[in-house]
């Protein structure tokens, strides 16, 4: 089985750990998008606390889980989303309103769609959990 993607083998796997009522989750592949990805989950309260780990020039990632992760996946391709449609893809990809979150990549960071209408930017679509 090949690789699909950093962030989408890591978010896999934090479902699975969550499924399985895991309290923490290492990841062994990391990237500086994913590390931006799980920011902003930590910000809303999904998992707890995120410390990185190298051992060797090898990073590792111990994510600490607080049970409250329903769905979390990756949109992959990554799609382009301006500022009038991002209300489009909450509504296409959450289960209903004002319950989790689309993260994207803008050119002023990675941030939730939120976040992203209330600046008036658009990017592209990394991913959502609730």
């Amino acid at each position: 089985m090949g690789r699909s993607g950093v962030l989408n083998d890591a978010l896999r796997t934090m479902y699975n750990a969550e499924r399985r009522f895991k309290r923490q989750v290492v990841l062994k592949t990391t990237s500086n998008l994913l590390e931006n990805f799980l920011a902003v989950m930590q910000k809303h309260g999904f998992v707890g606390d995120v410390r990185r780990e190298e051992e060797n020039r090898v990073a590792r990632l111990h994510v600490e889980l607080h049970g409250r992760l329903n769905k979390v996946g990756a949109c992959t391709p990554r799609y382009e989303v301006g500022v009038p449609k991002i209300k489009r893809w909450a509504d296409r990809l959450l289960p209903m309103k004002q319950f989790g979150y689309v993260v994207l990549t803008t050119s002023r960071g990675v941030m939730d769609h939120e976040e992203a209408q209330e600046r008036r930017v658009g990017g592209q679509l990394l991913g959502f959990f609730y």
